[in-house]
């Protein structure tokens, strides 16, 4: 499956972090947030809109296939990572994505020094690498939520509905 358009924006780490360099140099204003992205819906688009309002360009930071799986059981992720980033980097709020295996996100954000970082409303009161924004003078952005719009309620109304 090839989302032509979106392939350029899915950046191996090294990549990403020499084109972060990149953006530092020419003063422009990078926001970072990240997910699993399972199952992507009205709450990811929600929040992706609303971290790009906040500064020139968007990276999303994408748990890998193991990272997910080290999270949410060994029956997630329900779509794999390679499909998961084609369809986050066809956002056109979404200007590059990148992969990470951690289970926490906080030593990518420590690497990239976002100077906004954007995690939903649900993840206020524990933002994963706000640690690393807030000591080199960075925000840290609480968007919005999107209420009763989760994956895991998605998958579980799915299988709700197939309990016959």
């Amino acid at each position: 499956m090839k989302f032509r358009q979106s392939e350029t924006k899915i950046m191996p780490r090294a990549a990403m972090l020499a084109e972060r360099e990149r953006l530092r140099r020419t003063g422009k204003k990078v926001v970072f947030t990240n997910g699993c992205f399972d199952i992507v819906h009205a709450g990811h688009a929600s929040t992706m809109a609303f971290a790009k309002q906040q500064g020139d360009f968007l990276i999303v930071g994408l748990n890998s296939d193991a990272s997910v799986r080290r999270l949410k059981g060994d029956k997630r992720p329900v779509v794999a990572e390679r499909h998961r980033a084609a369809l986050i980097a066809a956002f056109e709020s979404v200007d590059y994505v990148v992969l990470f295996d951690e289970t926490e996100v906080d030593t990518l954000v420590g690497e990239l020094k976002p100077d906004v970082l954007v995690k939903g409303m649900d993840c206020a009161g524990n933002i994963v690498g706000r640690e690393h924004v807030e000591v080199y003078g960075g925000k840290v952005v609480a968007a919005p939520f999107v209420e009763g719009l989760s994956t895991s309620n998605i998958i579980a109304k799915i299988l709700d509905a197939y309990k016959s």
